[in-house]
């Protein structure tokens, strides 16, 4: 059997410069030549997860099958290379010392002196190979740039593994940022060498650079990387900005990165397939028809915090050669309503995404009540299905003061309340019910025609759910309850009848999304949008 592959990516200069994206465009390439791959992240951050991180710092909580909450680069891992992703991908420095702390308590390590080498690296290190096994290639992306002093145990632990499993089972690749300065936009590759210094310090040489840049490198720049980085010229690859991130594959391609990780790790050579991707990008690129969503959301400074839900969206326009425009609206710009009039009119599409606390409440309830009245399309999701809930009862059945739990835990009708589990929790950390579960399909409803079965399963990150003593009542004035829990005890999916779309799910469907194979939710909403448009069209 081939001894399993270990390729990490680390991040020079500044933050943000998309190592994520380029170890998910890798695995890309290396799915694309049949490999079986695992993508870890490992986050110096001293949070065990990134459930209690607030979004506007942190962006999206990206949720796994088994119910992890983890660090947004998991849904770029996901969506590149078509994987399920688990707890066992993401290592934190606050689970590390966690286990570490645990296993002295237990006396684990015979009266040792616990230090960081080797008891905190050795942990990592098992991590990575535990998240790696019965694969033939891991990709460990390290969070935040070299030089922080966070980093510096995850740093020291992957500098060991090239002498733990050989130097022909073991890569660095960098990511790094080629500025332009000055009136003439002159090239800067300053920055880059002491990048590389500073991890050279740490005893790690980079075998690849990728290099972020607007302009196209000149071989001439190529070579000083090359000379002052002591990297092949070769292995000098540069990134350019595209008109959409699922081209950065084909970029890579191109240049050679996925035939230079080949031959450096001894890979058997296998036949590269790469059409559906090229297809997808094209389909993605050509669209000959546009459509808007506005989507609205409480933390939408941060153009990360509903990543997922953005991508989603994306993905069901190829699927209909469609350009999906997703405009991010915060709530609380919507308690006017002749500002929520203006927005919503000129939308082809309404989608009320997930949140927690009551700011801006109100103006999602408008919105639903919008849509609802207007028959524009809409999508709910988690929140957006409780507010969907709230404004039935409140504008249908009467129940003027229906509220949810987390807004008023006094009011007389709280259409949406704790989960019986959930109501005197004391820690918030990985405590809500997370994860991937089952639902049944109400025959003949429109979620069972989107998904195209009666027994589904998406993922979940919530503590509320509808109370089941309203069901009756929101039944009768005409809100179908089209999925629930296997047990019948939890309300999973809601929508209406004669409406062009409107449904609404307590799960968070965009984690399942893929470019080539958009959630059936998204899909279905592209899908009316275009069908109102038609029928608009021929009138």
């Amino acid at each position: 059997m081939l001894a399993t592959k270990y390729i990490f990516v680390t991040g020079g200069v500044v933050s943000s410069i998309g190592k994520g994206i380029a170890t998910a465009s890798l695995g890309r390439l290396l799915r694309n030549r049949g490999y079986s791959v695992a993508p870890i992240k490992l986050d110096p951050y001293i949070n065990v997860d990134a459930g209690t991180m607030n979004p506007y710092q942190h962006g999206e909580v990206f949720v796994t099958e088994d119910g992890a909450e983890t660090d947004l680069d998991l849904g770029h891992y996901e969506r590149f290379m078509d994987v399920n992703c688990s707890a066992k991908s993401s290592i934190t420095t606050g689970k590390v010392y966690q286990r570490v702390i645990e296993k002295e308590r237990n006396g684990d390590y015979l009266g040792a002196t616990v230090q960081v080498i080797p008891h905190v690296t050795t942990e990592i290190k098992d991590g990575i190979k535990e998240a790696g096994k019965d694969v033939e290639i891991v990709i460990a992306e390290i969070g935040g740039t070299v030089g922080d002093i966070e980093s510096l145990p995850f740093m020291e632990a992957i500098r060991q593994f090239k002498n733990d499993v050989g130097v022909e089972n073991c890569m660095y690749i960098h990511v790094t940022l080629i500025p332009q300065v000055g009136p003439w936009n002159e090239i800067k590759t300053k920055p880059t060498q002491h990048s590389v210094i500073k991890l050279r310090e740490i005893g790690i040489a980079p075998d690849v650079l990728i290099c972020r840049t607007e302009s196209d490198l000149a071989d001439d720049v190529k070579a000083k990387l090359s000379m002052f980085c002591d990297v092949p010229k070769g292995a000098v690859v540069e990134s350019k900005t595209v008109k959409t991130v699922y081209e950065i594959p084909l970029l890579y391609e191109k240049l050679g990165l996925g035939d230079l990780v080949v031959n450096k790790l001894r890979l058997p050579v296998r036949e590269k397939c790469s059409d559906k991707w090229e297809s997808l990008v094209l389909s993605l690129i050509n669209a000959d028809r546009e459509i808007k969503i506005t989507a609205i959301g409480k933390y939408t400074e941060n153009g990360d915090a509903y990543k997922s839900i953005t991508e989603a969206c994306i993905h069901a326009g190829i699927q209909h050669n469609t350009k999906v425009t997703v405009d991010w609206v915060k709530s609380d710009d919507l308690d006017n309503s002749d500002k929520l009039i203006e927005i919503l009119k000129n939308s082809d599409a309404l989608l009320v995404g997930p949140g927690f606390g009551g700011r801006g409440i109100e103006g999602k309830l408008a919105a639903v009540k919008y849509a609802r009245e207007n028959n524009l399309p809409f999508l709910g999701i988690c929140l957006g299905m409780q507010c969907a809930v709230i404004e039935y009862a409140r504008n249908v059945c009467g129940l003027k003061d229906a509220v949810s739990e987390e807004m008023d835990e006094n009011a007389k009708n709280k259409l949406i309340h704790y989960m019986p589990n959930q109501k005197y929790l004391k820690q918030l950390g990985a405590t809500m019910r997370l994860g991937s579960y089952e639902c049944i399909l109400k025959p003949n409803s429109l979620a069972n025609r989107l998904y195209g079965s009666e027994k589904i399963s998406d993922r979940h990150r919530h503590r509320y759910e509808v109370n089941n003593e309203y069901r009756e009542t929101l039944e009768k004035n005409g809100l179908v309850i089209s999925g629930t829990s296997p047990d019948g005890n939890l309300v999973e999916i809601v929508e209406l009848e004669n409406h062009p779309y409107f449904i609404a799910t307590q799960a968070h469907p965009e984690f399942k999304s893929r470019p080539d194979s958009a959630h059936p939710l998204f899909r279905g909403l592209v899908e009316s949008v275009l069908n109102v448009k038609v029928n608009t069209c021929c009138k």
